[in-house]
């Protein structure tokens, strides 16, 4: 849409006395976010104009920076502190609510001094203990940033795209510099995350630079667009100089570091490592449940789905073993399985933009929004894929330049069998997080400021996993019972990984048992337990978003439809939840309930 970045910073159609003054601090914290955070300004397309110099950067990795991320929060909550919340309108003091939320869950980083802790790092799923891991850090993101969100159309971003290429390898001796001084400190990754990550890394080193997906990507996209000019000779010999040897020293690291690792693989074992599973589950979940409490509902929600599963198992006549058994056996029925070749994997493609055409048909039934949503599916790029989660969504940019992209990742067709394929869809893409994300983007009815700090993990995971529910309340697995038991499958997965999560981090549970026990619970394949495993590892407490969420969803309906009844509307429901844009769940509590109230007063 154009000019939804501008149409972010609109007042609102009432403003109130003191929205002027907080309309004014939100913006400079923007600007000093984006400014801090160049990456980001290319996430939401707002690298351009004003901003234009921030497409040739990339965020400052050393910890002389990094470091210093709390004291910043605290400057930006003081200034918020400076506008009075009186004289605001509603709008502007639910704005000023959910920012002052965000930025003080992310300050809390500050009290652990090792790892990725940042507020960045708080709102896009990726606080870690480990500044380098298998699925985090500047050598998994950044190509893939370039890749997919850098946009090519000018010779200035073509440039721009060459000097990030040499920022990327002062990043990565940033991080590796962090690496080696948290090892020093005991805050040392178990020995399977590193030699995961080295993994990924020697792979890289082998290939030529000439067929990096760095180098390529640049030079078919300048094509594509008439920049004359030799890109791909210019970018060949950035890895060769720069990038390569900036990789074998993080390498290097890593495997120094491995010297001191075992396979301890839960955060109990960092210094202060108690709490800091507290603050990393609280800013999973917006809540303040403990770790006990998020592990009994993993249980409890867990026997519940599995009854329900147990059921539709006999009607189609697998009645031996466990549940887990018996969906472990459905897992490797060739009849739901594509072949491993590349033609297989194009049949997958293209199955998933089936899927979402048809989706996209039903949702008049879900929301008033009459949102377009545009999505694109892409494969996980192979060259990281070894560490990548199974399917992951990048949303579009504010200006409508990009749209969403919803990417699989394909290392292996046998961890998606067919009836498992249109869960997953459903969350990643519509009614989930693309559907969500495009209220912002084709709207532009939240302020940049809540369009930059959009990242409330409970809000985000849980409106996907509940638009999981709503496809099968529509009836979409009616006449698929085996789709059906792919969307069960895939809500149990989820509250297990409460179990798991928790299992890890606070009640000491060994890699071995946390594979062993997920792979009863879900009978998915060992490759893809393990994967998700590991990712809970390196990602404490962001994995409890999804069930928490989804279960404050469900019960905030329920509560609004027994106090309006007959007045009460699905889609008006979802729309609200939509429309109030990412959250803390507490917050959302109480604009649903404030809803609710105005709807029975009317």
């Amino acid at each position: 849409m154009a000019g939804a970045a501008a149409a972010a910073l609109a007042t609102p159609a009432f403003a109130a006395p003191g929205d002027g003054a907080l309309n004014r601090a939100f913006d400079g914290i923007a600007s000093d976010i984006l400014g801090d955070q160049p990456e980001t300004a290319t996430f939401l397309g707002l690298d351009k104009g004003s901003r234009a110099n921030l497409k040739a950067k990339l965020s400052d990795q050393s910890w002389a920076h990094v470091g210093s991320d709390s004291k910043r929060c605290q400057g930006w909550l003081a200034r918020l502190k400076q506008v009075p919340a009186t004289g605001l309108s509603p709008d502007a003091a639910l704005n000023k609510e959910v920012v002052e939320a965000a930025i003080q869950l992310g300050a809390g980083g500050g009290r652990f001094p090792f790892g990725q802790n940042t507020l960045q790092a708080s709102q896009n799923e990726s606080v870690t203990p480990y500044v380098v891991n298998q699925m985090m850090g500047c050598f998994v993101t950044i190509p893939e940033m370039l890749d997919s969100q850098h946009s090519i159309a000018t010779r200035a971003d073509a440039d721009a795209y060459l000097s990030r290429m040499e920022a990327l390898a002062v990043a990565l001796d940033g991080e590796t510099a962090r690496v080696d001084g948290d090892t020093g400190h005991g805050v040392v990754a178990p020995d399977f995350i590193l030699s995961n990550a080295a993994g990924q890394m020697e792979g890289f080193l082998k290939l030529p630079a000439g067929r990096q997906r760095l180098v390529s990507s640049l030079a078919d996209r300048a094509r594509a667009k008439g920049i004359t000019g030799d890109w791909a000779g210019q970018a060949t010999k950035i890895p060769q100089g720069r990038i390569y040897p900036a990789v074998s020293r993080q390498l290097a690291a890593l495997k120094r570091t491995q010297a001191k690792a075992n396979a301890d693989a839960g955060v109990w074992k960092l210094p202060d490592g108690d709490a800091y599973y507290g603050w990393a589950l609280e800013v999973g979940t917006t809540t303040n449940m403990t770790a006990d409490e998020v592990h009994r509902m993993g249980l409890e929600q867990n026997a519940q789905i599995e009854a329900r599963m147990d059921g539709l198992l006999k009607k189609q006549g697998l009645t031996k073993g466990s549940v887990g058994a018996r969906m472990d056996a459905l897992s490797r029925d060739k009849r739901f399985l594509y072949p491993e070749t590349d033609a297989g994997r194009a049949r997958i493609i293209a199955y998933l933009n089936d899927l979402i055409g048809q989706t996209r048909k039903r949702m008049p039934e879900l929301s008033a929004l009459e949102l377009k949503a545009p999505v694109v599916v892409k494969r996980v790029p192979p060259d990281i894929q070894d560490g990548a989660p199974l399917g992951y969504m990048n949303p579009g940019a504010l200006d409508g330049s990009r749209p969403s992209i919803y990417y699989i990742n394909l290392k292996t067709n046998a961890n998606w069998p067919r009836y498992s394929l249109p869960t997953l869809t459903h969350h990643e893409t519509i009614p989930g997080h693309a559907w969500q994300g495009a209220y912002v983007t084709e709207t532009g009815k939240l302020p940049l400021i809540r369009q930059i700090l959009s990242g409330f993990n409970a809000y985000v995971e849980g409106w996907a996993l509940y638009a999981e529910q709503l496809t099968d309340e529509i009836g979409m697995y009616r006449d698929d019972p085996f789709g059906q038991l792919g969307y069960l499958a895939a809500q149990k997965m989820r509250a297990g990984r409460l179990v798991v999560d928790t299992g890890l981090h606070a009640k000491r549970w060994t890699r071995q048992r946390a594979i062993a026990w997920f792979h009863d619970c879900t009978g998915d394949p060992i490759g893809s337990v393990t994967s998700e495993v590991d990712r809970y590892c390196v990602s404490p407490g962001q994995a409890c978003g999804y069930k928490v969420g989804h279960s404050e969803l469900l019960r905030l309906r329920a509560r609004m439809k027994a106090a309006i009844g007959p007045k009460f509307d699905l889609r008006d429901y979802n729309d609200t939840v939509v429309k109030t844009g990412a959250v803390p769940l507490t917050v959302l509590a109480r604009v649903i309930d404030a809803h609710a109230a105005a709807l029975k007063g009317s």
